[in-house]
């Protein structure tokens, strides 16, 4: 009981990182119906900012945290307003758009990968091998602050989105960004905003994550990219809840498949649960069914 204790909380700490990036994927997609590959990267860019202020520029960690949420929100922004609006202005086919997101993310990744190399480094950490007894096993410091910040910002998320004037008009705009523009919301300004929120939660799961595991290099955006979108995916994209629900689920069946039948088997389960809910429920988890008007 006290492994399955265990290997329930680990499940949680990385489906909250993949719980966290997912919201990113589902925002543009509601608003946009684009999904944006550059988002894996943002996770990688977010990270290495923190380990960039803390380790070379010698920044105490609650600032440097700051920073790069910041900073990494300003590079999602910026990325949408050079590469993405341009062709939304020209009404270019959302293939379109879907290619520029796969070249940004290469040309980001191959950035860093010349500025900070390609070995891994050691990752900057809070309360470093600190844990405390909870029922009888160890959880460290790290493991309850990425929880307790998951729920505590998706809590700040959902109020957000559905009690203020710029969530309201991230909502109106996932419904109809005609119509919503005609009402005088400026739909560009929404979505720069939807952009630097979601690649400002990307930081935090980067951050968390490399924390989480004491470590950074320039395949970690690769290497969540897949998972996360497939959270999207299981909970319903364009559904930013079903996103969340997404991440934990596949967090939690990879940390219990490696447990219980092997770490070689982790990915492979987690996948056939997509596969299988997709089956069943085509729009995921959360999703709804999308009526189109003609």
């Amino acid at each position: 009981m006290e492994s399955f204790l265990a290997y329930t909380i680990n499940g949680l700490v990385l489906g909250s990182t993949y719980a966290l990036t997912a919201i990113g994927y589902s925002m543009v997609y509601g608003i946009l119906e684009l999904v944006n590959f550059t988002h894996s990267t943002i996770y990688m860019v977010g990270a290495y900012l923190f380990y960039i202020f803390v380790t070379l520029l010698h920044i105490p960690m609650p600032l440097s945290f700051l920073l790069a949420i910041l900073a990494t929100g300003a590079v999602g922004a910026l990325n949408e307003r050079i590469t993405i609006r341009p062709l939304r202005a020209k009404n270019r086919p959302k293939f379109a758009m879907l290619i520029c997101t796969i070249g940004t993310s290469i040309v980001l990744q191959n950035v860093f990968f010349l500025l900070m190399g390609s070995e891994t480094k050691q990752y900057p950490t809070i309360a470093e091998n600190q844990s405390i007894m909870v029922l009888g096993f160890h959880v460290t410091v790290v493991q309850i602050v990425i929880v307790v910040s998951t729920v505590l910002l998706l809590a700040a998320f959902t109020f957000f989105i559905n009690r203020t004037k710029l969530g309201m008009a991230m909502r109106a705009c996932a419904q109809d960004t005609e119509a919503t523009e005609l009402m005088g919301v400026s739909v560009d300004q929404v979505v720069s905003m939807t952009f630097f929120i979601g690649s400002a939660l990307a930081a935090v799961a980067g951050i968390m994550g490399c924390m989480s595991y004491r470590s950074v290099d320039c395949s970690i955006g690769a290497a969540i990219g897949t998972k996360t979108f497939a959270s999207t995916v299981l909970g319903g994209i364009g559904v930013f809840l079903g996103g969340v629900l997404g991440g934990l689920v596949i967090g939690l069946t990879e940390v219990y498949t490696a447990a219980y039948i092997g770490s070689n088997y982790r990915n492979i389960t987690a996948f056939i649960i997509l596969i299988l809910v997709l089956f069943l429920k085509p729009t995921g988890l959360l999703g709804k069914k999308v009526i189109k008007k003609v």
